[in-house]
């Protein structure tokens, strides 16, 4: 336990240093606001909204968070600009809210697919998260069903070597319903806690896309039925408003159950975060932070943020 508490202590304090760009892109801006005016008018609700959607939280969320902000500062008598910062700092947090985040997946034999478009850091995170899981003590079986990206597969055996996970197919070219087939057969056989399929996120090709995960799924359907299902979507947060709509459009063509954000420690976008949680309702479920198997964690909105706002808990 206390072992864990000194990763999540040291995850943070990344966390805060990862945040750094958008930190100064949203929060340095946004108190300017508050110490810059004198009192509460429409100017200085227009001058946060603009902060706000500049800052990547997108529109829905924003137009809730102002919505909110005026309902307190008016049920609250308050006065003070400075006195809605605490008030914004909470609002942000209930906007992210989408209920508990499981992770069931990790405590059942399951299949996980994982879904993104090239160039976001798919693979890698794969196979940060098979390392995740087993040095969590699983038995994880990855499989290369991403064969139109040349050198996918290679890439994944790396990953697979490092984390010591078994890895099925990799042939470039090959059908990638019939690599989940075999990774299927492969997980049944030896037990495995996690099969992770690295799958094909070619959002320009809608039609085929659709039509190949629904082949998988079927595979997955018919030959594992017992197995607990995850679909999870990589996005990069540097690409700020364009992850959401690719988190859209994902979610169009397969049924998404959670994000994993990418690249959070080399943008200004952060706030994309929010903006997913709020707009969509489906919850981040991992962030990265940096290279290393570690930078890759579980997402807590509260943690998230308190880095943001590099507000350390009392007992930290």
């Amino acid at each position: 336990m206390a072992e864990e508490q000194k990763e999540k202590k040291g995850f943070f304090s990344r966390l805060v240093s990862g945040l750094s760009k958008t930190r100064a892109n949203i929060v340095s801006s946004m108190d300017s606001i508050f110490n810059g005016f004198s009192h509460i008018n429409e100017e200085f609700y227009e001058e946060l909204e603009e902060v706000l959607i500049m800052g990547d939280l997108g529109v829905q969320a924003t137009y809730d968070i102002l919505d909110d902000l005026r309902a307190k500062v008016k049920e609250r008598h308050i006065k003070e600009p400075a006195d809605c910062r605490q008030i914004l700092i909470d609002s942000i947090k209930e906007q992210m809210n989408v209920g508990e985040t499981a992770y069931e997946f990790e405590e059942k034999k399951s299949v996980v697919m994982v879904i993104g478009v090239n160039g976001v850091g798919k693979t890698t995170t794969i196979g940060k998260l098979a390392g995740k899981l087993r040095s969590d003590g699983k038995k994880v079986i990855l499989a290369a069903a991403d064969t139109f990206r040349a050198a996918a597969g290679e890439q994944l055996k790396e990953w697979a070597d490092r984390a010591q996970a078994e890895l099925i197919g990799g042939q470039e070219g090959s059908d990638p319903a019939a690599v989940v087939y075999d990774a299927v057969a492969a997980a049944k056989a030896r037990h495995a806690d996690v099969l992770l399929c690295d799958t094909a996120g070619r959002l320009h090709n809608k039609k085929n896309l659709m039509e190949e995960l629904r082949k998988m799924n079927r595979i997955i359907d018919r030959e594992y039925p017992e197995a607990f299902r995850e679909t999870l979507a990589v996005l990069d947060a540097t690409t700020g408003q364009n992850a959401l709509q690719q988190a859209k459009e994902f979610n169009e063509v397969a049924d998404i159950t959670g994000i994993i954000l990418t690249k959070m420690d080399g943008t200004a976008k952060g706030g994309i975060a929010v903006a997913i949680q709020a707009e969509l309702g489906i919850p981040v479920k991992y962030i990265g932070v940096g290279e290393t198997i570690d930078d890759l964690q579980k997402f807590d909105a509260d943690a998230f943020v308190r880095a943001l706002f590099d507000q350390p808990k009392e007992e930290e």
